[in-house]
């Protein structure tokens, strides 16, 4: 009973600042301004939706041609992930050749190495190849797989009995086949981990915008709302807690929908052990 309490309260006060957004997104200019978020409004009346329309408007945050790019980088994103982590995890579970024991330990390794330490080779071999300005940087990394969920994928593939696979092959499976006509269905518990926190970073995702886009028109929503927190953010912080919430519902409305998938594949991949 005393740990449901404790989570409980944990949950409670992680809300506060959500509700300090959108009980701001829905006040007046003047209340906002005065620092009142806490107060609940008194009556209907004193309840603002028309702030979310005028803060989604062409004149402030400018939602739609925004979150059209976010929307083109995000899936693009996840399904690059998802096709090569998955096709990297099969090979290291599935196949055996030398030196692959330490061909995924340097893989591994890889995750001690900071974002920071690889910023500027990266920008300067994208500018290199002309795509400064496009939405490639943002989205070919993701093409080549990332070192964690490549480590999903792969403990879960060792944990299919070989028995299925080499059925398969007697009937006639090529390996590319086994892994996309076996593999990837059994998979689902992973493959939803791996889309959801790929959405999560993708969508919220402000460095990589930040210095690989320069013109107005492939802005993201990340850098869309920081635009607007430093042209409006003053005198219009009402809108601008409107913006915000619209901006993460999708991440929220995201979570409610999948999260028995962290349990499932957290079991899954062996990560409880």
């Amino acid at each position: 009973m005393l740990g449901y309490l404790t989570l409980a309260l944990g949950s409670l006060a992680f809300l506060v600042p959500f509700y300090f957004v959108l009980n701001g997104s829905l006040a007046t200019e003047a209340r906002v301004n005065a620092g009142d978020v806490i107060r609940p409004p008194a009556h209907l009346d004193e309840v603002r939706w028309g702030n979310y329309p005028k803060a989604l408007g062409p004149d402030k945050l400018n939602f739609f041609p925004a979150l059209a790019n976010t929307v083109f980088v995000t899936v693009l994103c996840v399904a690059g992930q998802v096709l090569s982590c998955s096709l990297v995890g099969f090979g290291f579970a599935r196949f055996r050749f030398r030196g692959r024991a330490i061909l995924f330990m340097v893989m591994l390794s890889t995750m001690m190495l900071p974002a920071q330490v690889t910023m500027i080779p990266v920008f300067l071999l994208f500018r290199s190849l002309g795509m400064i300005d496009t939405f490639w940087p943002l989205i070919l990394p993701a093409w080549f797989a990332s070192p964690f969920f490549v480590f999903m994928f792969r403990q879960f593939f060792a944990a299919i009995p070989e028995e299925l696979l080499e059925a398969a092959r007697i009937d006639g499976c090529s390996s590319l086949r086994v892994y996309w006509q076996i593999m990837l269905p059994l998979s689902g518990p992973v493959i939803a981990i791996v889309a959801i926190y790929t959405f999560l970073g993708a969508w919220n995702d402000f460095m990589g915008p930040l210095i690989y886009l320069n013109s107005l028109d492939n802005r993201t929503l990340a850098l869309a709302l920081n635009a607007f927190r430093g042209q409006y953010g003053l005198s219009d912080a009402h809108l601008l807690m409107a913006a915000s919430v619209v901006c993460m519902l999708p991440c929220i409305l995201l979570f409610f929908a999948a999260q028995r998938y962290f349990v499932e594949s957290s079991a899954a991949s062996g990560l409880k052990s």
